[in-house]
């Protein structure tokens, strides 16, 4: 079995495998291609990069087409790995050659990469995103602007506000030109709480929804709670890791969802009335919503007041 790790930095794409052969390629069209080339010559088993805000996604693009078995995973993950087997240097090669070493001992799951139109929506989700906590900051300004600035703030608000209705109005017709997004959007819209910018989220950034079971699902986001324990001593569970973005979207959603979704509504109650304290009522509330989302998806079934696959 053949494991390859492969540095990915804004210039340069260093690859090495567990032999210890290590390369160096531009992080062009032209290097692209003859990384792809290299890399697929030799038949890898799993090749592993680092999530790198968006120098990695061409690579990635170009390996997944041409069909290497290619895993992002979090570089985190990698440092507390570096650290594990008492490697405190850094470099581009070094790196390259620890994520060949970690493809080989933790063989993370080679997960598909979303096709470009998921990509395009998820860049107008985030854009949404930007533009939102944008016209925040600037609200917040606002408050305790002086007099001077404040015909200068306002300015900025209204174009904010034009920029994002515009964006949303672009978001429509991309979900209104695709009808499996459209059904989906319906799908889970038709959950009390989750509103159009939640599922368009969920469309965008969590494509394996539907896909995995409640357990995978679960974790995936970070919604999943880890076990704290030593000897005698029992800690409280708390979730770490997962997706960022779609947890926030679905705290959210799971706030509206406890005033108006009978279901969430009555789990909250029942964990507070237990004694468990609010923020862990809420967080096992999220959980349970996209748990319930996941079966929906599975199955392809609306809402339903008591749903019942929510073991899938």
């Amino acid at each position: 079995m053949t494991y390859i790790g492969i540095d990915v930095s804004q210039g340069t794409l260093d690859g090495a495998d567990a032999t210890g052969a290590a390369w160096q390629h531009a992080n062009d069209a032209a290097g692209i291609a003859a990384t792809v080339a290299r890399v697929g010559a030799q038949g890898p088993t799993l090749v592993v990069l680092e999530a790198t805000g968006a120098y990695h996604v061409p690579l990635t693009a170009a390996l997944a087409a041409a069909g290497v078995p290619v895993a992002v995973v979090n570089p985190r993950q990698v440092r507390r790995f570096a650290e594990s087997v008492g490697q405190l240097a850094k470099t581009d090669r070094l790196d390259a050659a620890l994520l060949a070493r970690f493809a080989a001992t933790v063989r993370p799951a080679a997960r598909p990469l979303p096709d470009a139109a998921t990509q395009e929506l998820a860049a107008l989700v985030d854009r949404r995103r930007q533009l939102v906590e944008m016209l925040t900051m600037e609200h917040n300004r606002l408050a305790v602007a002086r007099r001077s600035v404040q015909p200068s703030v306002r300015q900025t608000i209204r174009a904010l506000e034009r920029a994002l209705r515009a964006l949303e109005d672009e978001t429509d017709r991309w979900i209104q030109g695709s009808p499996l997004w459209r059904a989906q959007e319906e799908l889970l819209t038709s959950v009390p709480g989750i509103g159009p910018q939640t599922a368009r989220l969920l469309i965008a950034r969590l494509t394996e929804l539907g896909a995995l079971s409640a357990k995978e699902i679960a974790a995936l986001v970070g919604l999943a709670p880890y076990a704290q324990e030593s000897g005698r001593w029992r800690g409280v569970r708390r979730i770490r890791g997962g997706r960022a973005d779609v947890r926030t979207g679905l705290y959210m959603a799971t706030l509206a969802a406890i005033r108006c979704n009978a279901v969430v509504r009555a789990m909250y109650r029942r964990l507070v009335a237990a004694g468990k304290p609010k923020k862990l009522a809420l967080t096992a509330c999220m959980r349970r919503l996209l748990v319930i989302l996941n079966a929906m998806v599975k199955h392809q079934t609306r809402w339903q007041a008591s749903p019942t696959p929510t073991t899938a």
